[in-house]
């Protein structure tokens, strides 16, 4: 989807504002915010992408004016809302109301390391070669999708060069549709582009300036294909 979460290349907000020595966390809650969304994974009534996408969901405002971890923390209420875990007025309480919902794993504390170290791997094997190879010049489509998609907007219709290749992985556009385990959509050859700053912001880019994409195989064309228009 466009939103302002893509914000590459959109101007008006000022430059990238880096905070030396910055912290982790700036607050305990923003620990709390992180520890949380990612332990309601295990609720397995969603995935990866479905959560991603809940956050480039929100409106445009909250992007800009709320510190990041409440994007998380709004994400995460507005999927356990959808999901049925609790309802509006038990979150403007903040105390349950309703019986909880059967079924639902509970990630304990004594499990959180393990769950950690296991993950939610979105790698698949393959019977179909991959199109494009290391070292080649490829073209990310202008694609303008109405879901989830993990293609940014700024490199849509650059010219890139393939650095790596990843094998194949669930494609997120699909995944975001599906649950895990197991996924039965598409698995498709994942590489990591890498585009100039040039190529992608003109000459007043920062000089020898890149910047690296994970890219879907369903993303990208070879170069030497006619430019979209």
């Amino acid at each position: 989807m466009n939103g302002l979460h893509d914000m590459g290349g959109l101007q008006g907000y000022g430059p990238v504002q880096i905070q030396a020595n910055e912290p982790l966390f700036h607050g305990e809650w923003e620990r709390r915010a992180l520890g949380v969304t990612v332990a309601m994974g295990a609720s397995g009534l969603w995935n990866i992408d479905l959560a991603r996408s809940a956050r480039e969901s929100l409106p445009p405002l909250d992007y800009v004016q709320g510190p990041y971890y409440a994007i998380w923390t709004q994400a995460l209420q507005n999927l356990l809302i959808e999901r049925g875990l609790i309802t509006a007025e038990e979150l403007a309480q903040g105390q349950p109301i309703t019986q909880p919902m059967a079924g639902v794993r509970v990630l304990k504390a004594a499990e959180v390391d393990a769950a950690l170290a296991k993950g939610s791997p979105a790698d698949r094997p393959s019977t179909q070669a991959p199109r494009f190879a290391v070292g080649q010049r490829v073209r990310a489509l202008n694609l303008n999708p109405q879901g989830h998609t993990r293609l940014p907007r700024y490199v849509r219709g650059h010219v890139g060069t393939v650095v790596l290749h990843h094998g194949s992985h669930v494609l997120p556009d699909q995944h975001v549709n599906k649950m895990l385990p197991p996924f039965d959509g598409t698995a498709e050859h994942l590489y990591t582009v890498v585009f100039d700053g040039t190529e992608l912001w003109g000459p007043q880019a920062e000089a020898g300036h890149q910047v690296s994409v994970d890219a879907w195989e369903s993303y990208l064309e070879p170069a030497s294909e006619a430019a979209p228009e």
